[in-house]
């Protein structure tokens, strides 16, 4: 079977019971994308599903991989995967949105991750303090903290037993060696409940739009033993910058550049040894507490290094 086929069945699998469509079609607008466009398949299987999302009426939390795969809450480091945990529900907090029925933390052995039940999945409630088995919840991403999503195929467990939760938060001291691309003034898709940056203004979700302003840092900290990524959302941006978002986007106004607004971060910054404290999201460390540190900062040098990693 070819690869085209293969994803071709896998999307027509996802949308049989919501409509009436051929696999061979399914495979044809694939084949078109692919070969014609020269769409890369991972683009092209995102293109085709939301164009079967759209025609059927339904979001992307409402079709299932068919795929899930048992996982630890460490080892989320991607959105848009499907799987399965078994989690024990730390806290439960008041939904900002009818749409959300019930969202709160999860956490295991290996750590902690948000959850959000969507209120039209019609799922039983979650208790706080109650341990359960989660199968087919997606993930998602916001800022590089990845949170999962209870929808109408997911199916819950509860479990006769406690689990003991473990404590996934980092400390880091060292030198802030590099400033990686998709750090400065960025823009994130505007349509409710997605925050993934637009890529060349296109979400790979929702296509094309105008997007909304948000600042962040993806920096490189080396501690003199291991290279850390740790990300700094908006408010740990300016704390870190004094540059308020309204700032940069002033400064990017001002230039007709979005860059300069990186290109001033970086050299306040990369050189600077820092103490940053907080939770880990897969290969990411987020800047919860962040302190400037004294110490020996040949930038020259630093980035020398960085490049080399």
């Amino acid at each position: 079977m070819s690869d085209v086929r293969q994803h071709a069945d896998d999307i027509h699998e996802q949308f049989s019971d919501h409509l009436d469509v051929d696999v061979e079609d399914v495979e044809e607008r694939l084949t078109t994308l692919v070969d014609e466009y020269k769409v890369p398949m991972d683009e092209a299987r995102r293109s085709v599903t939301n164009h079967y999302l759209e025609e059927a009426g339904l979001e992307r939390e409402d079709i299932s991989s068919g795929d899930s795969e048992a996982a630890t809450i460490e080892e989320v480091d991607e959105p848009e995967e499907w799987i399965d945990l078994t989690a024990k529900v730390i806290e439960l907090w008041d939904p900002r949105s009818d749409s959300v029925a019930q969202v709160g933390l999860l956490g295991d052995p290996t750590g902690t991750i948000k959850f959000t039940k969507w209120a039209k999945s019609e799922l039983p409630a979650l208790e706080e303090g109650g341990v359960y088995e989660l199968r087919n919840v997606v993930t998602d991403e916001y800022q590089g903290r990845y949170s999962v999503k209870l929808n109408s195929t997911t199916v819950i467990e509860e479990r006769d037993e406690d689990l003991e939760v473990g404590n996934d938060t980092s400390e880091i001291e060292g030198a802030l060696v590099d400033m990686q691309s998709g750090s400065g003034l960025i823009k994130r898709c505007p349509e409710e409940d997605c925050t993934r940056v637009l890529q060349n203004g296109r979400c790979n979700e929702h296509g094309e739009g105008e997007g909304e302003f948000d600042l962040r840092i993806k920096a490189v900290v080396d501690d003199g033993i291991d290279a850390h990524e740790v990300i700094f959302d908006k408010d740990a941006t300016e704390d870190l910058t004094g540059l308020s978002l309204e700032e940069a986007k002033d400064m990017a106004m001002d230039a007709l550049d979005t860059t300069v607004v990186a290109d001033e971060i970086r050299a306040d910054i990369v050189g600077t040894y820092y103490r940053i404290e907080g939770p880990t999201f897969g290969r990411y460390v987020l800047a919860d507490d962040v302190e400037e540190l004294d110490g020996p900062a040949d930038a020259e040098e630093l980035l020398i290094k960085a490049r080399s990693m």
